[in-house]
């Protein structure tokens, strides 16, 4: 194993950071050496690791039959369930035995940054060529600060505003889309807007200021850590400290709901006590399943300023794969635009690829937003999703989310933001991060 670089974890830091190992886990680490024991004895079978409704098991059976332009390579889906996902697969990369030949990775792919080494480039597998099939944002999301594609773009998450038009009906506030839009065009006018709802409908206009914040900054061209690792957030101007005072002054209109716990957003939604969120593509289905009754109460407006991306999941391909061409192969085609076309029909996955929209495959997802059609909605947002940098230090900054939340239930904001910068200092610092 090569040295890790002086601004990155070693592989062992990487796996007792990201989360809590078992014994195994720790044992292989110090012994330092493994058998590199597959999980299939088979040297023809590639064992894909996933979660339910991760990919669409139409085209897993499909490629169980066999794997195009690499046979006899066939996949063998195994669904892992349960919150242990990531747990189950840093165990196994600690111990260097019963790898996956792919896997399904979740947003939070930039955790194994530090450790790229381990992972194969898709570039160097057919990779480079199909990069304009896809959203340059995606990509990027998925890609090392080294440069490498580790990465491989499934699913995204372009975000606009979800909201209830009968609340809005009776704040006296308009409800058609376009007009909401125009409306809270900038966040000055999503916090008068928001204000008017609370005053004329008794709601509010998001479930927690924390949410809110998030959503501003995944959003924002830069987040915590600019492109050489250098913390920003302290920076005035920062879209961190921006977010911020935002999500402070949207406390102060009312706009929030404080509701902390799942039951009580739910039930928020549901009953109108919350009029909307500012959440990605996917929360189509998420509502249309909280909220099955509310049918045809429900529009999308494009959120302030610009959308953000929330959520998506990614392939990897690990260097221990039997076969990482084969396996960078089948990444490839099931991502591929006709394949997610059908994907999105299948299990709502929204499409990495523009061209998926084009070509007549994909179907309106029903009339659960009434006669607005939210495919198209999200189809023109995530073309102005803006390019990001995620470092893999961002894994130290909990407590900014932690401090608005205090905020939201009467801390002092300055307090608060103080607070928050101290304390990720403090812990960077620790990590060896900040100079």
């Amino acid at each position: 194993m090569t040295a890790a670089p002086s601004t990155s974890l070693s592989r062992r830091g990487f796996l007792a950071g990201a989360g809590a190992l078992g014994a195994l886990a720790t044992t292989a680490l110090l012994a330092g050496c493994s058998t590199g024991t597959a999980i299939s004895k088979d040297p023809d079978e590639l064992v894909l690791w996933y979660w339910n409704r991760s990919l669409d098991p139409k085209f897993l059976k499909q490629a169980a039959g066999g794997i195009s332009g690499h046979e006899p390579k066939r996949l063998r889906p195994d669904l892992i369930g349960g919150a242990s996902y990531d747990t189950k697969f840093r165990t196994a990369l600690a111990g260097n035995a019963f790898i996956p030949d792919v896997l399904m990775v979740n947003s939070n792919c930039w955790l194994y940054f530090p450790d790229e080494d381990l992972f194969t480039d898709f570039d160097d597998h057919g990779g480079a060529a199909k990069k304009d099939e896809y959203y340059d944002w995606k990509l990027a999301l998925g890609r090392t600060p080294s440069g490498r594609q580790c990465f491989w773009p499934v699913d995204t998450g372009p975000t606009g505003f979800f909201y209830r038009q009968d609340v809005l009906a009776k704040a006296g506030l308009p409800t058609d889309p376009d007009e909401v839009s125009d409306a809270i065009a900038t966040w000055d006018g999503f916090r008068s807007f928001g204000a008017k709802i609370r005053k004329g409908a008794g709601a509010a206009t998001v479930i927690t200021a924390t949410q809110l914040f998030n959503q501003y900054i995944f959003a924002s061209p830069t987040r915590y850590f600019d492109r050489d690792d250098r913390p920003v957030f302290e920076q005035d101007d920062s879209s961190v400290r921006q977010a911020w005072e935002n999500a402070v002054a949207c406390i102060r209109s009312g706009l929030t709901g404080n509701l902390q716990s799942g039951t009580d957003q739910n039930a928020g939604w549901v009953s109108g006590r919350v009029a909307g969120q500012i959440e990605g593509a996917w929360w189509t289905q998420v509502i249309h399943d909280t909220a099955p009754d509310a049918a045809g109460k429900w529009r999308i407006a494009r959120q302030p300023e610009r959308p953000g991306n929330s959520g998506g999941s990614f392939l990897a391909v690990p260097k221990t794969s039997k076969d990482p061409a084969a396996a960078a192969a089948f990444a490839q085609w099931i991502t591929s635009p006709e394949v997610q076309s059908h994907t999105y029909n299948d299990v709502q996955l929204f499409p990495s690829t523009p061209a998926s929209f084009s070509n007549g495959l994909m179907k309106n997802p029903g009339n659960y937003f009434g006669d607005q059609d939210p495919l198209g909605f999200f189809n023109a947002s995530a073309t102005d999703v803006p390019v990001t940098y995620i470092s893999n230090s961002e894994r130290f900054i909990g407590a900014f989310a932690t401090e608005i939340t205090n905020v939201e239930s009467g801390k002092d904001p300055e307090r608060a933001w103080q607070d928050a910068v101290d304390q990720t200092n403090r812990v960077l610092e620790k990590r060896g991060v900040r100079a």
